[in-house]
């Protein structure tokens, strides 16, 4: 874009630096305090990245740097238009980038992941078989309803994830068109997936996959070539953008294929009316087929505007920065035996900056609330939208309560829930050794405040 508006450079540690030692990323809201139950303020510990990361101040930048120029896409002889079309367009071509598609891979722009694999599902061929790990998301376990589908039990290994799909595709009718749909790491328990293993499964047995990257992408470098997946979904406010905005990226022929997720202005090509009165449509055959309406144009760029910072930064010392967190987190909460650690692969699997766990004696939405009110640190619990894994890690009844967000119960009370530490790039080392520290005095000493339930959550008692 000839006249694109300048942008902010992004803050880089110095690559000859111990990337363990390296800075964190610049954050909206680093800065942010928080008041204390106990008295006083501190600096918020924002430790809920698996819901939503804090957007990198870079991406904040680029946006404010736009906003003058901000116009309608597609459809504008003018100049703002012109400039912003091409904004647009160009950040497709950035995150394919990002992705490492293939030449003839298109990039969607949708809401979210949720949004980006509904699109998939409405997608898919009639009578597609869809296979789905009972550990998924919500996001991805959830819109296959008019597929048939077939849900496989947690696996405790990875090669026994590979098993238990290959086991399964060789069962189906080879004939017939069907879909893997796979986590790269996990929202619970922040482990990594075996997706180019399970790639190649699929592939043998006729099938194609998807990858919910909704977790993996703002972690670690995501390859559709390398991994071999035939299409990818993400969110941009877990990539450090803000939120509204999402992609599916991979193979157009199922997508040119179905019909428009939405039916609109942008999805359709020409509209005439017929003699008897109806309409005839021809709809796009590119991305813009599913991207009816006045596009997000400003969630495009800011997730554009990420992929570019964290590929600046480079994913080598961001991947070694945040395994000293994780290191740092895990050991400490070793040393708590009434915590437990949840985890579907073991002590030694691979792992994002995502941990949840469990407190003897405590309920984990007290113990949240507690870390919160008298520490001002932000985590989640519950079941995280991912009910049947959290219910298998707890070694729960299927049919036991529980609800994503904070149960009904009160402290001291048990409940079928966990609580869950996230972070990222954007995290100092104070925010996680604040963590730990707070866990230890808290198992240790009790909760300085007394705690009461409203409206499903525990929240501190000012009466």
């Amino acid at each position: 874009m000839s006249a694109r508006p300048n942008a902010a450079t992004a803050t880089v540690a110095d690559e000859s630096a111990d990337p363990c030692c390296a800075a964190p990323l610049p954050v909206l809201g680093r800065d942010v305090t928080v008041p204390l139950v106990t008295g006083g303020e501190v600096t918020y510990a924002a430790l809920d990245y698996a819901a939503s990361a804090p957007a990198l101040q870079r991406v904040w930048d680029d946006v404010a740097a736009y906003a003058p120029y901000y116009g309608s896409v597609h459809r504008g002889a003018g100049y703002l238009s012109q400039l912003s079309t091409d904004l647009f367009e160009n950040s497709r071509v950035t995150v394919a980038e990002f992705l490492d598609c293939r030449p003839d891979d298109q990039v969607v722009f949708t809401r979210s992941t949720t949004d980006s694999l509904n699109l998939l599902a409405q997608a898919v061929p009639a009578g597609c078989e869809v296979f789905v790990f009972e550990t998924e998301h919500h996001a991805s376990l959830l819109p296959w309803r008019d597929a048939r589908v077939t849900y496989l039990n947690a696996p405790r290994t990875p090669a026994q994830a590979v098993a238990t799909l290959e086991r399964a595709l060789a069962d189906r009718d080879p004939h017939g068109p069907a879909l893997v749909c796979v986590t790269g790491a996990s929202n619970v328990t922040g482990e990594l997936w075996p997706v180019k293993e399970l790639a190649a499964a699929a592939h043998a047995h006729g099938a194609r996959i998807v990858l919910d990257a909704a977790q993996l992408a703002p972690h670690h470098p995501v390859s559709v070539r390398e991994l071999d997946v035939d299409w990818v979904a993400f969110s941009g406010h877990k990539l450090y953008a803000p939120f509204g905005s999402g992609v599916l990226a991979g193979r157009s022929d199922w997508l040119q294929d179905a019909e428009p997720y939405l039916a609109g202005g942008g999805a359709s090509r020409k509209v005439a009316r017929r003699a008897d009165g109806g309409v005839d449509v021809e709809w796009h055959t590119t991305a813009a087929r599913h991207e009816a309406g006045s596009p997000n144009v400003i969630g495009v760029y800011s997730i554009a505007s990420a992929c570019k910072a964290l590929t600046e930064a480079g994913f080598e010392g961001l991947v070694a920065r945040e395994q000293h967190l994780v290191d740092t987190v895990r050991a400490g909460l070793a040393e708590v035996p009434e915590v437990r650690v949840l985890s579907l692969f073991g002590d030694d699997a691979p792992r994002v900056g995502v941990i949840s766990f469990v407190v003897d004696g405590w309920n984990s939405s007290h113990f949240a609330a507690a870390l919160s009110a008298e520490y001002g640190i932000g985590v989640r619990d519950g079941l995280f939208c991912a009910h049947p894994l959290v219910r298998t890690l707890l070694g729960s009844d299927p049919q036991d309560p529980g609800e994503c967000g904070a149960p009904e119960a009160a402290p001291g009370e048990r409940s079928l829930n966990a609580i869950r530490v996230s972070f990222g790039a954007g995290t100092p080392d104070e925010h996680v050794e604040r963590f730990v520290r707070a866990v230890k005095e808290l198992v240790r000493d009790g909760a300085q405040w007394k705690y009461r339930t409203e409206d499903g959550r525990c929240v501190p008692d000012r009466g």
